[in-house]
């Protein structure tokens, strides 16, 4: 269990913070939050922007499959898949692989890429429709915290159900005062957040033994 970046080689993301924060209304809030069209190919007010495909998860994938040593004919599963992208990857990157998706999104599993046609499920992070340890390693990027307290709990424990030990989950945290607020006025669908502290105290609730890391705003 260990706090490692494995997104180190993702672009950054450009945030017009000020813009987000003005347009931050309560309809908005409410659209994003059903993770449809919008959402992921609407305005960049209420979600992504445009939510498409060009490569950038590759070197992502590739650390992934060194973190966990993964060969071919392993199983790994990506909760909160969105379009499967990373799912994409992770068998371009790793010929053999055996990569799933599961994302509550039924817009975004019908917009997928056609190489995961099949390999993406439709359902929650509190429930996964998997046996106990059927996963060489489950990965877990931005999503649980779009859960309530006590669905992140659930959500980290069937994570670990699936694969003791070799996970990793990222979710939105802050350092400081001024990164909190940061995030307050950019946050769309984050229903649980704390600071790094806070989030260690809810892995050790849940019994979670994998690896984490933080999303945090910076201007």
């Amino acid at each position: 269990m260990a706090e490692i970046n494995l997104l180190s080689k993702l672009p950054k993301a450009k945030r017009d913070i000020s813009r987000r924060h003005t347009a931050k209304t309560p309809e908005n809030v409410a659209i994003a939050k059903k993770f449809g069209q919008a959402y992921f190919d609407g305005p960049r007010e209420v979600g992504y922007g445009g939510y498409r495909y060009d490569g950038r998860w590759v070197p992502v994938a590739e650390d992934i499959v060194k973190h966990f040593n993964l060969k071919p004919g392993d199983r790994v599963l990506d909760v909160g898949c969105g379009k499967g992208f990373l799912v994409k990857d992770l068998m371009k990157v790793c010929a053999g692989l055996e990569a799933f998706g599961l994302d509550l999104s039924e817009y975004a599993l019908k917009h997928c890429e056609p190489e995961v046609v099949g390999r993406l499920h439709l359902g929650s992070a509190t429930g996964l429709p998997f046996p106990d340890r059927s996963f060489s390693a489950v990965i877990s990027i931005n999503t649980i915290h779009n859960l309530q307290r006590p669905g992140v709990i659930r959500a980290l424990g069937e994570i670990e159900r699936l694969s003791p030990g070799r996970s990793f989950v990222q979710v939105d945290s802050y350092y400081t005062p001024e990164q909190r607020d940061l995030f307050m006025k950019w946050v769309l669908t984050a229903e649980f957040h704390d600071y790094p502290a806070g989030w260690l105290k809810i892995f050790a609730e849940a019994g979670y033994t994998g690896d984490w890391y933080w999303t945090v705003l910076e201007e």
